[in-house]
C-alpha cells in the first residue's frame, strides 16, 4: 500500500512544494539541452549513524514515471524475448546469457549498460549459475514477470519504482520526475517519495534535515524543507563550482558530497 498523498501528513504545503517545482522547471528552460532533464530529490538526514544504526532500504512506486528513458533489458524465455521484440526492447534469451562465458568484465559491462533488468520465471533461476553475482554486485538482480503479467506493464511498473537506501553517508539522492511533466504530476511523485521516506526513518520527521530539488544541469539547488532554508545556487556561481554542482545530476542515486557540503 501507498502512504497517501496528503498534506496533512507532510510538513511541506502542497502550494510551497508546488512554487518550487515550477521554479525548477523554470530554470530548466533558460538554457535548452539536447536532452529532457531528469529533477531530482536530494535529502540530508540528521540523528542518524550509519556505522552503528540500521540502515534501511525500500522501494515504491511513483504514479507517474520519472524517467520515461530509463533503459530496460527483458532476460527472457521463447515467449517474453517473442514480447520484447514486438515492443521494441532489448532482450537477451538464456543462449545469449551463456555466451558470456561468466567473465567477469563482459557481465560487468552488460550490467553498466541498463538501468534495470526484467526476467522470466524460468530464467530468473539461472542467472547466478550464467552469470554469477555480477547483476546482483550492481544492484540490478532482475524483476520477476510472469507469462500472465504484460511485459509492457512490469516494464512501466520498473521505470516507475524508485529506492531508498541509507548507505555510508546521509544524503540520499531519486529522481522524481522530469521537466517535460506537468508540475501536478511531479508534485504527486514528490509527495508519496517524501512520506515514503520518512516511513522509513526511525524517528520519522525529526531525522530529515533538509530536502531540496534540483533539474539534471540546474545552477538552482532549491531547498523546499524548511521552508526557512535559503537558496544554494549562488554558491555555484563560478564555472569551476558550477561544474561541480552538475555532477550529482549525471547519475541519479549516486551521492556526492560537494553538492551537500552542509549536510555530509
Amino acid at each position: 500500500m501507498w502512504p497517501p498523498i496528503d498534506g496533512r501528513m507532510s510538513k511541506v504545503s502542497n502550494d510551497h512544494l508546488r512554487k518550487c517545482i515550477g521554479e525548477v522547471l523554470a530554470g530548466a528552460t533558460e538554457k535548452k539541452r539536447d536532452f529532457v532533464e531528469t529533477v531530482e530529490l536530494q535529502i540530508g538526514l540528521k540523528q542518524y549513524d550509519p556505522q552503528k544504526d540500521k540502515r534501511f532500504a525500500g522501494n515504491i512506486k511513483l504514479p507517474h514515471i520519472p524517467r520515461p528513458k530509463m533503459r530496460v533489458c527483458v532476460l527472457g524465455d521463447a515467449y517474453h524475448c517473442e514480447k520484447a521484440a514486438a515492443l521494441g526492447l532489448e532482450f537477451k534469451n538464456a543462449e545469449g546469457l551463456k555466451n558470456f562465458n561468466k567473465n567477469k568484465k563482459l557481465i560487468k559491462k552488460f550490467a553498466k549498460k541498463y538501468h534495470a533488468f526484467v526476467a522470466s520465471e524460468s530464467l530468473i533461476k539461472q542467472i547466478p549459475r550464467l552469470l554469477g553475482p555480477g547483476l546482483n554486485k550492481a544492484g540490478k538482480f532482475p524483476t520477476l514477470v510472469l507469462q500472465s503479467e504484460e511485459l509492457s506493464s512490469k516494464v512501466d511498473e520498473v521505470k516507475s519504482t524508485i529506492k531508498f537506501q541509507l548507505k555510508k553517508v546521509l544524503c540520499l539522492n531519486v529522481a522524481i520526475g522530469h521537466c517535460g511533466m506537468e508540475v501536478q504530476d511531479i508534485l504527486d511523485n514528490t509527495k508519496l517519495a517524501i512520506n515514503f521516506l520518512v516511513s522509513l526513518l526511525k524517528k520519522n520527521w525529526q531525522n530529515v534535515k533538509v530536502l531540496y530539488m534540483k533539474s539534471t544541469m540546474g545552477n538552482e539547488i532549491l531547498p523546499f524543507f524548511p521552508s526557512s532554508q535559503p537558496k544554494y545556487g549562488n554558491r555555484y556561481r563560478s564555472s569551476r563550482h558550477r561544474g561541480q554542482a552538475r555532477c550529482s545530476g549525471i547519475s541519479v542515486g549516486r551521492h556526492d558530497h560537494r553538492t551537500c557540503w552542509r549536510y555530509c
